[in-house]
């Protein structure tokens, strides 16, 4: 078993929770969202972001519109739904749960 593999599932696990809460503050573009999750080291790239982009949309959980470009073709700006905030708000708790949870396990020494 490799560490890689786990490394990656957590990413992917928590990826969803990320995406929606950058595009909580406000619109963005993809390519933005790409370089803010890589510089916080969620290593991702557009052949994963798009789907998760439409799975949300499909939910009802982001929308996008388009808005012109000086320079070169129209682009999709993501934002939040209603509905989307919601569910941000439920995943924030669960996440703080989670945080919460796995500190106080691995906090503990070993033979304690």
């Amino acid at each position: 078993m490799k560490a890689s593999n786990t490394q990656t599932q957590m990413r992917k696990g928590i990826l969803e929770f990320c995406i929606l809460h950058i595009i909580s503050r406000g619109e963005v573009y993809a390519t933005d969202l790409i370089e803010e999750l890589q510089t916080a080291q969620m290593i991702i790239v557009e052949g994963t972001l798009y789907p998760l982009l439409n799975r949300l949309k499909n939910a009802n959980l982001a929308t996008y519109k388009w808005v012109e470009s000086d320079a070169g073709p129209p682009r999709k700006y993501y934002s939040i739904t209603p509905e989307g905030l919601t569910f941000l708000n439920e995943l924030q708790t669960t996440w703080v749960n989670l945080d919460s949870s796995v500190n106080q396990i691995i906090s503990k020494a070993k033979n304690e």
